[in-house]
Protein backbone atom coordinates (compact mmCIF):
# COMPACT_ATOMS: atom_id res chain seq x y z
CA UNK A 1 0.00 0.00 0.00
CA UNK A 2 1.53 3.16 -1.25
CA UNK A 3 -0.11 6.31 -0.66
CA UNK A 4 1.59 9.31 -2.38
CA UNK A 5 2.58 12.96 -1.17
CA UNK A 6 -0.10 14.69 -2.90
CA UNK A 7 -2.81 12.12 -2.69
CA UNK A 8 -5.97 14.18 -2.63
CA UNK A 9 -8.79 13.76 0.11
CA UNK A 10 -11.51 11.33 -0.68
CA UNK A 11 -13.73 13.29 1.08
CA UNK A 12 -14.29 16.06 3.41
CA UNK A 13 -12.99 16.36 7.02
CA UNK A 14 -14.71 15.96 9.63
CA UNK A 15 -14.24 15.24 13.72
CA UNK A 16 -16.09 13.44 16.30
CA UNK A 17 -15.82 13.33 19.85
CA UNK A 18 -15.46 10.56 22.12
CA UNK A 19 -15.03 12.75 25.37
CA UNK A 20 -15.29 16.42 24.57
CA UNK A 21 -17.20 18.94 24.42
CA UNK A 22 -20.38 16.55 25.11
CA UNK A 23 -18.87 13.71 27.80
CA UNK A 24 -19.71 10.16 27.20
CA UNK A 25 -21.14 10.22 23.38
CA UNK A 26 -19.39 9.09 20.41
CA UNK A 27 -20.01 10.94 17.43
CA UNK A 28 -20.22 9.15 14.44
CA UNK A 29 -23.26 10.80 12.41
CA UNK A 30 -21.18 13.82 10.87
CA UNK A 31 -18.31 10.99 9.46
CA UNK A 32 -20.86 8.49 8.07
CA UNK A 33 -22.20 9.99 4.96
CA UNK A 34 -18.21 10.21 3.66
CA UNK A 35 -17.92 6.39 4.17
CA UNK A 36 -18.62 3.86 1.58
CA UNK A 37 -19.52 -0.13 1.76
CA UNK A 38 -16.01 -0.92 0.67
CA UNK A 39 -14.39 -3.62 2.62
CA UNK A 40 -10.63 -3.24 1.35
CA UNK A 41 -9.42 0.06 4.15
CA UNK A 42 -6.93 0.43 7.28
CA UNK A 43 -7.69 2.33 10.24
CA UNK A 44 -4.19 3.77 11.52
CA UNK A 45 -4.77 5.72 14.89
CA UNK A 46 -2.45 7.37 17.59
CA UNK A 47 -2.25 8.28 21.11
CA UNK A 48 0.20 9.87 22.96
CA UNK A 49 0.84 13.23 25.39
CA UNK A 50 0.60 16.77 24.22
CA UNK A 51 3.25 17.83 21.66
CA UNK A 52 4.74 14.97 21.56
CA UNK A 53 3.85 15.44 17.66
CA UNK A 54 0.99 13.44 16.99
CA UNK A 55 -0.96 15.19 14.65
CA UNK A 56 2.40 15.93 12.51
CA UNK A 57 3.18 12.53 11.87
CA UNK A 58 -0.57 11.56 11.16
CA UNK A 59 -0.18 14.83 8.42
CA UNK A 60 2.65 12.62 7.15
CA UNK A 61 1.16 9.68 6.87
CA UNK A 62 -2.06 11.28 5.02
CA UNK A 63 0.69 12.97 2.89
CA UNK A 64 0.41 16.61 3.31
CA UNK A 65 2.83 18.80 1.81
CA UNK A 66 4.03 21.87 4.40
CA UNK A 67 6.08 22.82 1.38
CA UNK A 68 2.78 23.61 -0.64
CA UNK A 69 1.30 27.63 -0.26
CA UNK A 70 -1.70 27.79 1.18
CA UNK A 71 -2.26 24.70 1.78
CA UNK A 72 -3.90 23.69 5.62
CA UNK A 73 -2.91 20.59 7.04
CA UNK A 74 -5.64 17.79 7.05
CA UNK A 75 -5.03 17.77 11.35
CA UNK A 76 -3.78 21.14 12.83
CA UNK A 77 -0.64 21.32 14.65
CA UNK A 78 0.36 23.13 17.85
CA UNK A 79 0.80 26.63 17.43
CA UNK A 80 2.87 29.26 19.39
CA UNK A 81 0.13 30.64 20.73
CA UNK A 82 -1.45 27.20 21.76
CA UNK A 83 1.68 26.56 23.61
CA UNK A 84 1.74 29.93 24.78
CA UNK A 85 -2.07 29.49 26.77
CA UNK A 86 -1.03 25.93 27.81
CA UNK A 87 -3.67 24.30 25.86
CA UNK A 88 -4.00 21.26 23.81
CA UNK A 89 -4.65 21.14 20.24
CA UNK A 90 -6.60 18.14 19.53
CA UNK A 91 -10.55 17.32 21.04
CA UNK A 92 -11.52 14.02 21.02
CA UNK A 93 -11.13 12.04 18.02
CA UNK A 94 -10.53 13.32 14.45
CA UNK A 95 -10.74 11.67 11.56
CA UNK A 96 -9.73 11.73 8.11
CA UNK A 97 -9.78 9.22 5.24
CA UNK A 98 -7.75 9.26 2.06
CA UNK A 99 -8.76 8.35 -1.55
CA UNK A 100 -6.66 5.18 -0.83
CA UNK A 101 -9.09 4.12 2.06
CA UNK A 102 -6.96 5.06 4.89
CA UNK A 103 -8.82 6.39 8.04
CA UNK A 104 -6.46 8.10 10.35
CA UNK A 105 -7.61 8.99 13.50
CA UNK A 106 -5.56 11.66 15.43
CA UNK A 107 -6.58 12.08 19.34
CA UNK A 108 -6.81 14.51 21.95
CA UNK A 109 -3.39 13.88 24.25
CA UNK A 110 -3.01 12.01 26.72
CA UNK A 111 -1.61 12.67 30.63
CA UNK A 112 -2.68 16.23 29.86
CA UNK A 113 -2.79 18.96 32.02
CA UNK A 114 -4.89 21.00 29.87
CA UNK A 115 -7.64 18.55 30.21
CA UNK A 116 -7.09 17.69 33.45
CA UNK A 117 -7.66 21.94 34.49
CA UNK A 118 -11.05 21.46 32.24
CA UNK A 119 -12.45 18.98 34.00
CA UNK A 120 -11.26 19.61 37.71
CA UNK A 121 -13.90 21.38 39.89
CA UNK A 122 -13.00 23.11 42.84
CA UNK A 123 -13.49 20.80 45.43
CA UNK A 124 -11.12 18.23 43.18
CA UNK A 125 -14.25 15.97 41.75
CA UNK A 126 -14.45 15.15 37.79
CA UNK A 127 -17.15 17.59 35.52
CA UNK A 128 -17.00 14.39 33.43
CA UNK A 129 -18.37 11.31 33.73
CA UNK A 130 -16.10 8.36 32.90
CA UNK A 131 -17.51 4.66 34.34
CA UNK A 132 -21.42 4.99 34.59
CA UNK A 133 -22.00 8.55 36.15
CA UNK A 134 -20.17 7.49 39.60
CA UNK A 135 -18.64 10.30 40.65
CA UNK A 136 -14.59 10.15 40.56
CA UNK A 137 -11.96 12.75 41.69
CA UNK A 138 -10.71 14.37 38.57
CA UNK A 139 -7.05 13.57 38.52
CA UNK A 140 -8.36 9.35 38.57
CA UNK A 141 -11.11 10.42 35.76
CA UNK A 142 -8.07 11.73 33.61
CA UNK A 143 -6.31 8.72 34.67
CA UNK A 144 -9.20 6.32 33.35
CA UNK A 145 -9.93 8.56 30.29
CA UNK A 146 -5.98 7.55 28.87
CA UNK A 147 -6.66 4.31 29.47
CA UNK A 148 -10.16 4.00 28.11
CA UNK A 149 -9.24 5.81 24.45
CA UNK A 150 -5.93 3.51 24.74
CA UNK A 151 -8.63 0.40 24.66
CA UNK A 152 -10.95 2.18 22.03
CA UNK A 153 -8.15 2.53 19.83
CA UNK A 154 -6.57 -1.14 20.24
CA UNK A 155 -9.97 -2.13 19.59
CA UNK A 156 -11.00 -0.67 16.57
CA UNK A 157 -7.67 0.05 14.59
CA UNK A 158 -5.40 -2.19 12.04
CA UNK A 159 -2.64 0.00 13.72
CA UNK A 160 -1.99 1.98 16.63
CA UNK A 161 1.04 4.98 16.77
CA UNK A 162 2.31 5.01 20.39
CA UNK A 163 4.22 8.53 20.33
CA UNK A 164 6.55 9.58 23.37
CA UNK A 165 8.61 12.72 23.76
CA UNK A 166 12.31 12.16 23.91
CA UNK A 167 13.81 8.50 25.48
CA UNK A 168 13.46 9.03 29.52
CA UNK A 169 9.86 9.29 29.17
CA UNK A 170 7.96 5.63 29.97
CA UNK A 171 4.36 6.79 30.51
CA UNK A 172 2.69 5.48 27.33
CA UNK A 173 5.05 1.91 27.71
CA UNK A 174 3.06 1.92 31.23
CA UNK A 175 -0.32 2.66 29.42
CA UNK A 176 -0.49 0.28 26.95
CA UNK A 177 0.57 -2.64 29.37
CA UNK A 178 -2.46 -0.99 31.63
CA UNK A 179 -4.58 -1.69 28.40
CA UNK A 180 -3.21 -4.46 27.19
CA UNK A 181 -4.33 -5.92 30.74
CA UNK A 182 -7.98 -4.23 30.76
CA UNK A 183 -8.78 -4.59 27.41
CA UNK A 184 -10.51 -8.23 26.95
CA UNK A 185 -13.49 -8.98 26.36
CA UNK A 186 -13.88 -5.75 24.10
CA UNK A 187 -14.58 -7.27 20.25
CA UNK A 188 -13.33 -5.69 17.07
CA UNK A 189 -15.93 -3.65 14.63
CA UNK A 190 -16.84 -6.65 12.67
CA UNK A 191 -18.81 -8.76 15.35
CA UNK A 192 -22.14 -9.99 13.88
CA UNK A 193 -23.73 -9.08 17.69
CA UNK A 194 -22.34 -5.78 16.93
CA UNK A 195 -23.81 -5.46 13.66
CA UNK A 196 -26.83 -6.62 14.09
CA UNK A 197 -29.81 -4.31 14.15
CA UNK A 198 -31.43 -5.59 17.33
CA UNK A 199 -28.18 -5.33 19.55
CA UNK A 200 -28.69 -2.03 21.31
CA UNK A 201 -28.69 -4.23 24.33
CA UNK A 202 -25.28 -5.22 23.98
CA UNK A 203 -25.50 -7.89 27.32
CA UNK A 204 -22.79 -7.85 30.06
CA UNK A 205 -19.17 -8.58 30.12
CA UNK A 206 -19.77 -12.46 30.04
CA UNK A 207 -22.10 -12.48 27.67
CA UNK A 208 -19.24 -10.60 25.14
CA UNK A 209 -17.09 -12.84 26.08
CA UNK A 210 -18.95 -15.77 25.12
CA UNK A 211 -19.75 -13.86 21.57
CA UNK A 212 -16.02 -13.23 21.51
CA UNK A 213 -14.93 -16.89 22.43
CA UNK A 214 -17.60 -17.98 19.36
CA UNK A 215 -15.20 -15.70 17.03
CA UNK A 216 -11.48 -17.17 18.19
CA UNK A 217 -8.97 -15.22 19.24
CA UNK A 218 -9.44 -11.68 20.99
CA UNK A 219 -8.31 -8.95 18.63
CA UNK A 220 -5.64 -6.41 19.89
CA UNK A 221 -4.25 -3.96 16.79
CA UNK A 222 -0.60 -3.57 16.15
CA UNK A 223 1.35 -1.04 17.97
CA UNK A 224 4.31 1.14 16.56
CA UNK A 225 6.01 2.95 19.23
CA UNK A 226 7.78 5.84 18.32
CA UNK A 227 9.84 8.37 20.32
CA UNK A 228 10.21 11.66 18.99
CA UNK A 229 12.05 15.01 19.51
CA UNK A 230 15.55 12.98 20.24
CA UNK A 231 18.16 15.12 21.44
CA UNK A 232 21.69 14.50 19.62
CA UNK A 233 23.37 12.16 22.25
CA UNK A 234 19.95 10.07 22.08
CA UNK A 235 20.32 9.03 18.22
CA UNK A 236 23.37 7.10 18.72
CA UNK A 237 22.95 3.76 17.17
CA UNK A 238 24.29 1.75 20.52
CA UNK A 239 21.87 3.77 22.35
CA UNK A 240 19.02 3.52 20.31
CA UNK A 241 19.83 -0.73 20.02
CA UNK A 242 19.28 -0.61 23.90
CA UNK A 243 16.10 1.37 23.85
CA UNK A 244 14.64 -1.25 21.02
CA UNK A 245 15.86 -4.28 23.61
CA UNK A 246 14.53 -2.57 26.45
CA UNK A 247 11.30 -2.25 24.67
CA UNK A 248 11.03 -5.82 23.86
CA UNK A 249 11.56 -6.99 27.01
CA UNK A 250 9.34 -4.18 28.49
CA UNK A 251 6.41 -5.99 26.40
CA UNK A 252 7.40 -9.48 26.42
CA UNK A 253 4.83 -10.87 28.21
CA UNK A 254 1.85 -8.95 26.59
CA UNK A 255 -0.03 -9.47 23.66
CA UNK A 256 1.21 -6.62 21.63
CA UNK A 257 4.74 -9.30 21.67
CA UNK A 258 2.91 -12.03 20.17
CA UNK A 259 1.78 -12.17 16.30
CA UNK A 260 -0.50 -14.78 14.71
CA UNK A 261 1.29 -16.70 12.22
CA UNK A 262 -0.10 -19.51 9.58
CA UNK A 263 1.34 -22.93 9.06
CA UNK A 264 1.58 -23.72 5.55
CA UNK A 265 1.78 -26.99 6.57
CA UNK A 266 -1.50 -27.99 8.11
CA UNK A 267 -2.77 -24.79 7.48
CA UNK A 268 -2.61 -24.18 11.30
CA UNK A 269 -2.64 -21.18 13.48
CA UNK A 270 0.02 -20.08 15.90
CA UNK A 271 1.23 -17.02 17.88
CA UNK A 272 4.65 -16.27 17.79
CA UNK A 273 7.01 -13.52 20.04
CA UNK A 274 7.63 -10.95 17.28
CA UNK A 275 9.49 -7.61 17.69
CA UNK A 276 7.78 -4.95 18.40
CA UNK A 277 7.83 -2.13 15.92
CA UNK A 278 9.57 1.30 16.92
CA UNK A 279 10.92 4.50 15.14
CA UNK A 280 13.22 7.25 16.55
CA UNK A 281 13.06 10.63 15.15
CA UNK A 282 15.50 13.71 15.70
CA UNK A 283 14.46 16.83 17.42
CA UNK A 284 13.75 19.21 14.68
CA UNK A 285 15.95 22.22 16.14
CA UNK A 286 19.09 19.47 16.03
CA UNK A 287 18.68 17.56 12.66
CA UNK A 288 21.30 20.55 11.20
CA UNK A 289 24.01 19.09 14.05
CA UNK A 290 23.56 15.91 14.10
CA UNK A 291 25.75 14.81 10.78
CA UNK A 292 25.38 12.30 7.87
CA UNK A 293 25.74 9.83 10.68
CA UNK A 294 22.70 9.77 11.67
CA UNK A 295 19.33 10.22 10.27
CA UNK A 296 17.25 13.34 9.76
CA UNK A 297 14.08 14.91 11.20
CA UNK A 298 12.37 14.77 8.03
CA UNK A 299 14.05 11.40 6.87
CA UNK A 300 13.22 9.37 10.00
CA UNK A 301 9.28 10.98 9.09
CA UNK A 302 8.92 9.85 5.98
CA UNK A 303 11.01 6.36 6.37
CA UNK A 304 8.16 5.99 9.36
CA UNK A 305 5.30 6.84 7.05
CA UNK A 306 6.35 4.25 4.17
CA UNK A 307 6.95 1.63 6.70
CA UNK A 308 4.11 1.94 8.58
CA UNK A 309 2.07 2.42 5.22
CA UNK A 310 3.66 -1.16 4.73
CA UNK A 311 2.92 -2.85 7.27
CA UNK A 312 -0.03 -5.82 7.07
CA UNK A 313 -1.49 -5.14 10.02
CA UNK A 314 -4.04 -7.88 12.28
CA UNK A 315 -7.18 -8.22 10.16
CA UNK A 316 -10.83 -8.05 12.06
CA UNK A 317 -11.93 -11.34 12.95
CA UNK A 318 -14.89 -10.76 9.79
CA UNK A 319 -15.24 -8.97 6.75
CA UNK A 320 -17.22 -5.07 7.95
CA UNK A 321 -17.23 -2.29 5.44
CA UNK A 322 -16.25 1.40 6.22
CA UNK A 323 -19.87 2.54 6.91
CA UNK A 324 -20.23 -0.38 9.29
CA UNK A 325 -17.11 -0.18 10.83
CA UNK A 326 -17.53 3.13 12.19
CA UNK A 327 -21.38 2.15 13.31
CA UNK A 328 -19.91 -0.51 15.65
CA UNK A 329 -17.10 1.23 16.47
CA UNK A 330 -19.49 4.02 18.65
CA UNK A 331 -21.12 0.49 19.76
CA UNK A 332 -17.40 -0.27 21.17
CA UNK A 333 -17.20 2.92 22.89
CA UNK A 334 -19.95 2.39 24.72
CA UNK A 335 -18.76 -1.03 25.83
CA UNK A 336 -15.49 0.15 27.23
CA UNK A 337 -17.45 3.03 29.12
CA UNK A 338 -19.45 0.12 30.93
CA UNK A 339 -16.46 -2.87 31.20
CA UNK A 340 -16.87 -3.95 34.27
CA UNK A 341 -12.49 -5.11 33.98
CA UNK A 342 -11.97 -1.43 33.62
CA UNK A 343 -14.68 -0.29 36.36
CA UNK A 344 -12.40 -3.16 38.63
CA UNK A 345 -9.69 -1.55 37.76
CA UNK A 346 -10.74 1.69 39.28
CA UNK A 347 -12.11 0.73 42.38
CA UNK A 348 -8.57 -0.57 43.01
CA UNK A 349 -6.93 2.59 42.06
CA UNK A 350 -9.17 4.51 44.79
CA UNK A 351 -8.23 2.32 47.49
CA UNK A 352 -4.34 2.19 46.38
CA UNK A 353 -4.41 5.90 48.55
CA UNK A 354 -2.78 7.66 44.91
CA UNK A 355 -6.10 9.55 44.36
CA UNK A 356 -7.89 11.34 46.25
CA UNK A 357 -11.10 10.77 47.17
Amino acid sequence: MTLHRHSALAFPPLAFSICYPTPGIFHTDRFLPFLTDNTDFTVIGVIGPAGAGKSTIMNEIYGFDATSPGMLPPFPIESMETKAMARHCTVGIEPRITSERIILLDTQPVYSPSILAEMIRPDGSSTISVLGGEPLPAELAHELMSIQLGVLLTSICHIILVVSEGVHDNNMWRLMTTVDLLKHSIPDPSSLSLSHPQSSNLGSDKEVKDKIQEVGEEYMASPVFVHTKLHEQDVAPHYLAQLKKGLNQYFSSTSFNKQKHQNVDDGDSAFAAAPIKSFFIASKTNTDSLGTQHESYHSSLWNLRDQVLSMSGPSFSRTVSERDWLKNSGKIWELVKNSSTISDYCKTLQNSGLFRR
